[in-house]
């Protein structure tokens, strides 16, 4: 599937880099469909140095709590997660939940079931859909609840989709409590 996307400039060296890689994969507990998958999501992890660069970023998830069927989780989700730089993207992302409140069990549960939240703005996404649960009237807790339960909320316009919804809600006669209930 991967050479018929890119075509002849797609020239991996199988024994070199594809077997090692695909090899790693299963030690992590990604199964063939799994690795499969992720290699035609993201084929330039043919190209990245195991050692230097895909190691690392699972040695960082491992450090955050996350056991191996949460790496295979987030990895055969979204194999991207690798290609980020740790300090640029991922790290201040994980701090920030941290400062939420959220304990280890539940960074490890939200990056798991949806590994995109690493790469959202913090300014422009993440801390606006906070700072709307808090304006519905949820406390730190209920924020961190809702965040290890539902991180793809934050995949959604904040505007477009959710104020919305809320709204919608309100008008049939749901409370700001009600609503934040259902989130947390």
């Amino acid at each position: 599937k991967v050479t018929s996307r890119y075509g002849r400039q797609f020239n991996p060296d199988l024994d070199g880099k594809v077997k090692p890689l695909l090899q790693w994969l299963a030690e992590l507990g990604l199964t063939e469909e799994q690795r499969i998958k992720a290699i035609a999501k993201c084929p330039v992890l043919l190209r990245c140095s195991l050692e230097a660069y895909l190691k690392p970023h699972v040695l960082w998830m491992t450090g955050l709590g996350m056991d191996g069927s949460q790496i295979a989780k987030a990895i055969s989700s979204f194999p991207n997660i690798l290609l980020y730089s740790l300090e640029a993207n991922l790290k201040p992302c994980v701090q920030w939940m941290s400062g939420l409140g959220m304990d280890g069990s539940q960074i490890a549960k939200a990056i798991s079931s949806f590994p995109n939240i690493l790469l959202y703005s913090l300014e422009a996404n993440l801390k606006p859909c906070v700072q709307w649960m808090s304006d519905l009237g949820m406390d730190g807790s209920q924020i961190a609840k809702a965040i290890a339960k539902h991180p793809q909320l934050f995949g959604y316009s904040l505007e477009a989709n959710l104020k919305p919804k809320a709204q919608l809600l309100r008008e049939r006669g749901l409370s700001n409590g009600e609503i934040a209930s259902t989130l947390a």
